[in-house]
């Protein structure tokens, strides 16, 4: 289900409706944060998700909310298209709004092997209260590759608009069908990212910590449920 908040086309392998919440806790420091709630709803071959997401502290805060869908073609191909609706608050400052689209593919070459791409805001959305404040394009493109039911690997590069580009790679072992172990990378900055997942029954619990190399530990945990 988090798919819905990196490539939306992730949800359209989804069968069951679900609801899951996140909170990470960014640099250990208690006044800053991300709250985050995720809902999905498949319908045949369609799937309709809605996100909720905020971050900052109090004099900072920002805002989303989301509503994708996405659509399987047959086996292999996953198609999404979402529209999201941003708001920033700043103290002092007031607050400012704008609406951003974002779409994505997945497409399974072989039964192994998936390829997949994603863009946000190619309409360089812009805040109304504050001229020359575009949100940020960017284009995520990567792919998966499973040896087997135990072990996938994943890889990607991406690209904000007028940033350096930057690489990230992971991979998750499942030691028994509930019970699951993940690490990764990603390059610019270099940070580090390790946690679990437990899928038992319905539901579904995520825990993760990611290190930056000057700015310390970020530990998150998610959980969610299956109707």
């Amino acid at each position: 289900i988090w798919a819905l908040q990196q490539n939306p086309a992730g949800i359209a392998e989804l069968k069951r409706p679900m609801l899951a919440v996140a909170y990470e806790q960014h640099f250990l420091d208690p006044e800053v944060s991300t709250q985050c709630a995720v809902f999905i709803l498949p319908y045949q071959r369609n799937v309709i998700g809605i996100s909720v997401e905020k971050y900052g502290f109090s004099e900072f805060k920002e805002q989303k909310v989301g509503i994708s869908y996405a659509k399987s073609f047959g086996d292999s191909f996953r198609l999404a298209i979402g529209l999201r609706y941003n708001q920033l608050n700043v103290s002092q400052y007031g607050s400012a709004k704008a609406f951003t689209i974002e779409m994505g593919f997945q497409l399974k070459v072989t039964g192994a092997f998936t390829i997949a791409s994603h863009i946000a805001n190619p309409n360089q959305s812009q805040y109304n209260n504050l001229p020359g404040s575009s949100l940020p394009v960017k284009l995520t493109v990567g792919g998966s590759y499973r040896f087997s039911d135990r072990l996938l690997m994943i890889a990607d590069v991406r690209k904000f608009l007028k940033y350096p580009m930057d690489g990230m790679t992971g991979m998750e072992y499942t030691f028994i069908k509930w019970f699951s172990l993940r690490g990764g990378v990603s390059m610019n900055p270099f940070k580090q990212y390790t946690g679990f997942g437990i899928n038992y029954n319905q539901i579904q619990l995520d825990v993760s910590v990611a290190s930056h190399p000057n700015l310390g530990y970020s530990p998150q945990i998610a959980i969610g449920y299956e109707f």
